[in-house]
């Protein structure tokens, strides 16, 4: 799509803007092929200010893969609680047990072994082996892809599978093979910093006079925009018990695959600590009254006064959850197998335990309620 003789000119384009204007980010500053993987897969669909903190905790607690193989998932997991998207925390410890189980510490460098590695793809494996190693493999991520269809006005849904295939192609027609890393970078971040969704700085991209959507006047409508499933609403009812000394009870993650329905509570818990809590079709309180009755007992929970809080907004992939959060004030905690004691204080932001998003909204709703108890009461 670029003629062979501008090649030279564009990559030299590409590399020498990279080089002067390529952002600090920390895991840029080592070729440490554990950084870098560990990069990579945190910036998967979450944006790279959202990352940086959590990497900078995660490799302070985790410096290399043998710590992040021998770690407790639950440690693990209380790290990651807020990057959401937690099977890629699960994957990643996984694939460090097989790094160092099968290859002694040392991250493979053959394609196909970095391949078979537990939450790894094509883009990933390419990523980590050209930067890392300098491998000659071409990148192919949203961002990439977005550049290279601008270049060659490539029309249509990007990621159907007959177009990614020439769109990688594309990429790899391009590749500064010497220059693998920095090229593969440099491509990423021009799609991050210049050639963006929308609005696209032409005037500042290096490589514009190369750019045929640009020269057609095409650079807003390509890509097409892809069609997004549609959101889905779903009611969560969640109780939380509170006895006198501020203390609650957590619910083993739940364990299995889940249903895969739109209200399927593993997969909204992220398979984390979590508060008793079920779908709701109608009428939230009776609906988490029955559940309770089942758990605890129907004389149990009849005495049982269930405080309404605030309602929450939360949101995971395609659904749209409303929280209905109880709180129960009670003597003494219900004594059910497997569950967590824990100071309710302590699940409203850097816990100890591992809990997702969603539950950490329903612990502030209640610790809220019981600040503006207690201030009422001192009127």
């Amino acid at each position: 799509m670029i003629p062979a003789c501008n090649l030279p000119s564009f990559r030299n384009a590409l590399l020498s803007w990279f080089r002067r204007h390529q952002r600090d980010l920390p895991w840029r500053r080592s070729k440490d092929p554990y950084r870098i993987w560990l990069s990579e897969i945190m910036l998967q669909q979450t944006r790279v200010a959202a990352v940086i903190p959590y990497y900078e905790k995660f490799v302070e607690h985790f410096p290399d893969v043998q710590a992040l193989a021998r770690a407790p998932e639950e440690d693990v997991l209380r790290l990651w609680a807020g990057l959401g998207y937690y099977s890629r925390a699960r994957n990643l410890q996984q694939a460090a047990r097989i790094v160092v189980a099968k290859h002694g510490g040392l991250f493979p460098q053959v394609e196909a072994e970095v391949l078979a590695l537990p939450g790894i793809g094509n883009y990933t494996a390419a990523a980590i082996l050209s930067i890392a190693f300098g491998a000659k493999h071409a990148v192919l991520d949203g961002n990439v892809a977005r550049v290279l269809a601008r270049l060659g006005a490539i029309r249509g849904d990007l990621r159907e599978g007959p177009r990614w295939l020439r769109l990688q192609k594309f990429a790899d027609e391009l590749l500064e093979s010497e220059f693998a890393s920095d090229w593969n970078q440099g491509m990423m971040e021009l799609g991050a910093m210049i050639c963006t969704p929308r609005s696209p700085q032409c005037l500042l991209c290096p490589v514009s006079q190369y750019c045929s959507a640009r020269e057609l006047g095409l650079t807003e409508s390509i890509p097409e925009r892809r069609i997004k499933r549609a959101t889905v609403k779903v009611a969560l009812a969640i109780a939380i018990f509170v006895d006198g000394k501020g203390r609650t009870l957590l619910l083993p993650p739940p364990r299995g695959k889940g249903s895969g329905k739109s209200d399927d509570i593993p997969a909204l818990l992220s398979k984390m600590w979590h508060f008793p809590t079920i779908a709701v079709k109608k009428d939230a309180a009776k609906e988490l009254r029955i559940h309770l009755a089942k758990m605890l007992g129907a004389r149990s929970v009849r005495a049982l006064q269930m405080v309404a809080l605030s309602p929450a907004r939360h949101a995971v992939t395609f659904r749209s959850v409303t929280i209905f959060p109880y709180r129960i004030k009670i003597v003494k905690l219900p004594r059910i197998a497997g569950t967590k004691i824990t100071l309710l204080s302590e699940l409203a932001s850097n816990s100890s335990v591992a809990i997702s998003n969603l539950t950490r909204k329903a612990a502030s709703a209640a610790i809220a309620s019981i600040v503006r108890t207690a201030k009422t009461a001192l009127l």
